[in-house]
């Protein structure tokens, strides 16, 4: 078997926030039906890019253009910014659901998604897995509360100016649990 290319991290970091950025910045200038136009659209290049330079792309990136671009396209269709408001609350929902849904029946799947980057023992799987689990159904919760109390220009901001840093931290978090768990990779 054959290991994958990986992206400069760096690369890997814009194809992975450039399209938040983008959609954040189309709005303060162009409005929300044009961020998520520009927004789709970068979501897309994004996905060619990963894959003109690995030959593969994650499942992750895949689910989450595909919801952007439903979601993105009833928001432009219709003429109406619920849909686009909505698609991270089901992003979160299904990436915390799919995690759970994993431990349910004894696979975390989040190794699967990590095992390039670090190697932990199972428990070290289970307990990573069940924490970003139950993160993305905070996320979740807090994306509802916030575009349904506050103004679309404010719940923009927030999904780059606050999700991301939350995520940033969270991650950060976990390098106590990571290390504790981390094995060594035979070669």
């Amino acid at each position: 078997m054959t290991e994958q290319k990986q992206l400069n991290p760096v690369l890997k970091l814009v194809l992975d926030i450039g399209p938040l950025v983008l959609f954040f910045a189309a709005n303060a200038r162009f409005g929300i039906f044009a961020a998520t136009g520009a927004f789709m659209a970068a979501v897309l290049i994004a996905l060619a890019v990963s894959y003109v330079m690995t030959r593969h792309i994650a499942i992750m990136p895949v689910v989450t253009a595909v919801i952007v671009l439903v979601f993105g396209g009833l928001t432009l269709v219709l003429h109406d910014e619920l849909f686009i408001k909505l698609k991270p609350t089901i992003i979160y929902v299904l990436f915390g659901g799919t995690l759970l849904g994993g431990l349910a029946f004894g696979k975390p799947l989040l190794g699967m998604v990590f095992d390039q980057m670090f190697s932990l023992t199972d428990e070290g799987w289970r307990k990573l897995t069940w924490r970003w689990a139950l993160f993305f159904l905070l996320l979740a919760v807090i994306n509802e509360i916030v575009w349904r109390t506050q103004t679309t220009d404010f719940w923009v901001s927030f999904k780059l100016f606050g999700v991301m840093p939350l995520t940033f931290v969270f991650g950060a978090l976990q390098m106590p649990l990571i290390n504790k768990y981390s094995v060594e990779r035979k070669s």
